[in-house]
C-alpha cells in the first residue's frame, strides 16, 4: 500500500503526522510513505530526520490583516495542487491523510479530486480551518476530543485521540521529600509563562518545591540571567529543553503548560494535574477550547494568558500543597485519555486503502 501523508507548519500537526506514519510501518513493514508539506516550515526537517521522504509545495497561509496581498497567495496555492496532481500520478497513494495546516489542504484537495479517499486528522477540541474546508471530501475523520460533530458530519467522526511521544510512558520516578513543579513552554517557549517564573524567583526559590523549569531556545538567555541574578537557587533548574521528558513526567505533583493539543494529549495519558495557560496568538484560540474540554471536566485548572503575571505562581504554589486537589485532577484526567491513537488511526487508514 501506498499512502500520502499531509500537514505542518507546527509540531503540533507534524509531531501527529509522523506517528501515524511509524503506526503505519508497524501494520504494513511494506508500505511506501510520502509527505507533503509546506516549503520553508518545520516539516522540511523534522520528517527527514524522521526518516521519511517528503516533497515542498509553495504553499502559504492567507494574510487577514493585508487581504490586498493574497493574490500571490491564491496563485501559490493553485500552484501547489497542480504540483500535488503530479506528484499523485507518479506516486499512485491508496489513501491521502491530512493532519491540518496549509500544505494538508492543497494536496487533500487535489486527492480527493482524482479519487484518493482521504482520512483527517484533527488534533484541537475547535476543529481548524483546512480540516473544515474538507470535511465534506473525507472518508473519515479522527478527532482527539468528543462532541465534533458541531463541526464534522457524525458518521464520518471517529474517536481516537491524539498520537502522542511514544516513549512518554517508560519514566520513572523516584521518592523525594520535595513536592515537584514542571514547567514546559515547548520547543521555542511561552513568553507569558516564563514572565511569570522570572517575577517569581525569590518565592520560587524559597518554596521547598523542586522545581525544573523550560524555558525554550527563544528566551533561555533571559530566563538564565534572571535566575543567576536570584542566586541561582539549587532548588530550581533553568533550561532551555529537556532530553529526558519521560523522567521529567513521571517526577512531576503539577505541570505548568500551554494548552496546545499534544500538551494536553500527554497530560491526558500520563495523568497529570496541571495548570494550563493557553497561548492567545492561535488560530481561532484553539487552546482555550482544549484547555476547556479538561476543565468542565474538572480535569485541569486555567489560568488565562492575560491573568499569568499576577495568579500563574499563586495557584501554582497553593494548588500544589493540595493533596486532595491533585489527587482528584489525577483521577479525572486519566480518564480522557486515549490510549493508542496512533495504531488506531493507522488502523483506520489500511482499512480505508483495502475498501479502496
Amino acid at each position: 500500500m501506498r499512502y500520502l501523508i499531509s500537514g505542518g507548519g507546527t509540531g503540533g500537526h507534524i509531531f501527529p503526522a509522523v506517528s501515524i506514519a511509524n503506526a503505519l510501518k508497524e501494520l504494513d513493514p511494506q508500505a511506501e510513505i510520502l509527505f507533503v508539506g509546506a516549503l520553508g516550515r518545520m516539516e522540511m526537517e523534522r520528517v527527514p530526520q524522521a526518516g521519511y521522504q517528503i516533497i515542498g509545495l509553495p504553499v502559504r497561509g492567507f494574510n487577514r490583516s493585508q487581504p490586498w496581498k493574497n493574490i500571490s497567495v491564491l496563485t501559490d496555492l493553485f500552484k501547489s495542487i497542480r504540483q500535488v496532481k503530479t506528484i499523485i500520478r507518479d506516486f499512485r497513494p491508496d489513501v491521502g491523510v491530512g493532519v491540518g495546516g496549509y500544505a494538508s489542504g492543497a494536496a487533500m484537495w487535489a486527492a480527493a479530486k482524482m479519487g484518493i479517499p482521504i482520512l483527517l486528522q484533527e488534533q484541537n477540541g475547535f476543529a481548524g480551518v483546512t480540516n473544515k474546508i474538507l470535511k465534506n471530501k473525507a472518508s473519515k475523520i479522527c478527532v482527539a476530543y468528543p462532541g465534533m460533530e458541531r463541526f464534522f458530519p457524525a458518521e464520518k467522526i471517529i474517536l481516537t485521540g491524539n498520537p502522542v511521544r511514544q516513549n512518554l510512558l517508560s519514566g520513572t520516578r523516584k521518592e523525594t521529600k520535595e513536592k515537584n513543579l514542571l514547567i514546559i513552554g515547548g520547543s521555542l517557549g511561552a513568553r507569558t509563562i516564563n514572565n511569570a517564573i522570572r517575577a517569581a524567583l525569590p518565592q520560587l526559590a524559597q518554596s521547598g518545591l523542586h522545581v525544573v523549569w523550560q524555558t525554550g531556545k527563544t528566551y533561555f538567555d533571559n530566563c538564565r540571567r534572571a535566575w543567576q541574578e536570584a542566586g541561582s537557587p539549587a532548588n530550581i533548574e533553568c533550561l532551555d529543553f529537556l532530553s529526558d521528558m519521560p523522567d521529567r513526567y513521571a517526577q512531576a505533583d503539577l505541570v505548568i503548560s500551554r494548552a496546545g493539543a499534544s500538551s494536553i494529549s500527554e497530560i491526558c495519558l500520563l495523568g497529570k494535574p496541571a495548570i494550563l495557560v493557553p497561548s492567545p496568538n492561535v488560530a481561532e484560540d484553539h487552546q482555550t477550547h482544549n484547555a476547556m474540554a479538561l476543565v468542565r471536566r474538572d480535569a485541569a485548572v486555567l489560568v488565562k494568558d492575560a491573568d499569568a503575571a499576577e495568579q500563574l505562581v499563586p495557584t501554582a504554589l497553593e494548588l500544589i500543597q493540595d493533596t486532595k486537589r491533585l489527587g482528584l485532577l489525577h483521577s479525572n484526567v486519566l480518564q480522557l485519555a486515549e490510549k493508542d491513537s496512533a495504531k488506531r488511526i493507522a488502523e483506520e487508514v489500511i482499512a480505508l486503502a483495502k475498501t479502496h
